[in-house]
């Protein structure tokens, strides 16, 4: 655990990658073997389920340090961080011990299912054995909540360089299903649990975002174009007479969406495509708002799969015929994908993603221009000659979207941050007139620059006019531009709407309350996306 809380603390005072990846590797090197798994299951979001809620930890937190409610919640406004709040309001360890990660996260699975009298004296006990930091470790490892900025890419790396492995090969390693008590750190490095289960899927391959204009890519004729589409990224795998259906995220989706498990008798065995799950209605893809509406769902209605029925775009073949094919060129691969295709009896909803067919990147700009038209956030750029990586490599694939919807609002409500953003008024909630009321549309914390964030806490602090917990109502005089990308109706806001990824654009400093936009503008908006 002492190895453990060291790592966190490396990590978490540096903002170098290269050092980062020092810490890790170091860490590595060092562990104990059967903390090892358990980390990195940690740091790819593998969370075992929660054995305490919070409420029972911050009741128990307040009883044994003997502060009124009121003094934790401050004190927690003030840090940001539950977990750093308790630990910090415990009193000192009467009996500290060293015990390894893996055995603090094996006994914290043991309490599910026990009654609360229990899970309170093991909480209260490993409390007393800790210090200040290791507590805050402890508690986090109940929340399963680690946010410290270590990407997957950051960790692959660092294992690659440890282990002398190749990337590519943790990368697919460490996707899927495995359990990190059921398994060494050589064994999973070394993936010998790969494809020992026929729903295995392989890591995606990513885009950046172009930031130029295309014709900094060179010729045309290199690159093959397609639809940004505004869905859920998946992968079909079809492996001894079984379908299954992975997102992004790693999560096994197939029972979400039945329209597809027809594709268990139509795609041949090893075969694993890659695509975007979209609502497909009459041959036209729907809003994501609409999407939404099958994501996550236990039971699927008929009303849901009427209004909200759902297609597969595919746009990459990853495995045919058992063998995977990644290392062939974009051009190869769709060549197979299209042959592929054209063998399925129904092709209404696994649809293959159309190719733009384009001279010039003027000509391709243009067509750019109705993206909107078809609910896609713009153009996929690939290199023809690209083989499918493991996460991003620059310069083959980029994602080429169509500048985002704007509003002028106004902010009304500010709260602390968290982490290192504790101190300051970081998140914030803003509005758009109707009438004479001003009516809440978005928050966001993201796009302002250090200078500005402490700007915008000062005027918090100056013109805060009533206090409800954390948050605080300000003065409505600071005029922000929110970006966002889409918009839809949503009978969870009092606006009536809500905003898609919505984030602070600029600071318009130009602009007084008085000018903002109003409900009516953005009813007119969703109008005009219809």
């Amino acid at each position: 655990m002492k190895r453990f809380t060291q790592l966190i603390q490396e990590l978490e005072t540096s903002n170098k990658t290269n050092d980062k990846i020092a810490a890790l590797v170091n860490y590595f090197n060092m562990a104990d073997e059967k903390d090892k798994p358990y980390v990195i299951a940690m740091f790819t979001g593998k969370r075992p389920r929660r054995p305490v809620t919070t409420a029972l930890i911050k009741e128990w937190a307040i009883e044994l340090s003997a502060i009124p409610a009121w003094l934790f919640a401050e004190s927690y406004h003030s840090v940001g961080d539950l977990s750093e709040t308790i630990a910090l309001v415990l009193p000192p360890a009467q009996q500290t011990r060293d015990r390894k990660l893996h055995e603090w996260i094996t006994d914290l699975a043991l309490l599910n299912g026990q009654d609360d009298d229990v899970k309170k004296e093991f909480i209260l006990q490993a409390w007393n054995s800790l210090d200040t930091q290791e507590r805050f470790i402890f508690n986090k490892l109940i929340s399963g909540n680690f946010r410290i900025g270590v990407s997957n890419k950051m960790l692959v790396n660092a294992i690659a360089k440890q282990s002398d492995t190749d990337s590519n090969k943790i990368m697919h390693s460490i996707m899927g299903k495995w359990a990190p008590g059921e398994i060494t750190y050589k064994e999973l490095i070394a993936g010998v649990h790969v494809n020992t289960d026929s729903s295995w899927p392989y890591p995606f391959c990513l885009a950046y975002a172009l930031e130029t204009e295309p014709e900094s890519l060179g010729e045309t004729t290199a690159w093959q174009a397609e639809w940004k589409w505004d869905g859920i990224r998946g992968q079909l795998v079809k492996r001894n007479g079984e379908l299954f259906i992975w997102s992004r995220g790693e999560e096994l989706v197939t029972g979400q969406f039945p329209e597809l498990h027809f594709l268990k008798d139509e795609l041949p065995d090893g075969t694993v495509i890659d695509g975007e799950i979209l609502s497909v209605k009459e041959g036209n893809v729907q809003a994501f708002s609409i999407l939404q509406q099958r994501l996550n769902r236990k039971t699927i209605h008929k009303s849901q799969l009427k209004d909200a029925p759902i297609g597969f775009f595919c746009y990459d073949i990853l495995e045919a015929g058992g063998k995977d094919i990644r290392t062939e060129p974009l051009s190869q691969r769709r060549k197979i994908l299209v042959e592929l295709m054209s063998a399925l009896t129904t092709k209404d909803i696994a649809i293959l993603s159309p190719v733009l067919s384009f001279q010039s990147w003027e000509e391709l700009a243009e067509i750019r221009k109705g993206s909107r038209e078809n609910n896609s956030e713009g153009i996929m750029l690939k290199k023809l000659s690209s083989l499918y990586h493991s996460g991003r490599k620059r310069g083959d694939w980029w994602k080429w979207k169509i500048n985002p919807y704007t509003v002028d609002t106004v902010m009304i409500y500010a709260q602390k941050g968290s982490g290192r953003r504790a101190n300051h008024f970081t998140d914030y909630t803003f509005a758009v007139r109707d009438g004479e009321q001003l009516i809440t549309i978005a928050k966001a914390y993201s796009g302002l620059t250090d200078k500005e964030i402490k700007e915008v806490d000062s005027f918090v602090r100056k013109n805060a006019i009533e206090k409800f917990g954390p948050v605080r109502t300000v003065k409505p005089e600071l005029v922000f531009e929110i970006a966002f990308e889409g918009i839809a109706e949503s009978k969870r806001h009092k606006a009536g709407l809500a905003l898609r990824f919505p984030r602070i654009a600029r600071w318009r400093k130009d602009k007084i309350a008085a000018e903002i936009n109003t409900l009516d503008d953005l009813r007119q908006l969703l109008a005009s996306t219809l």
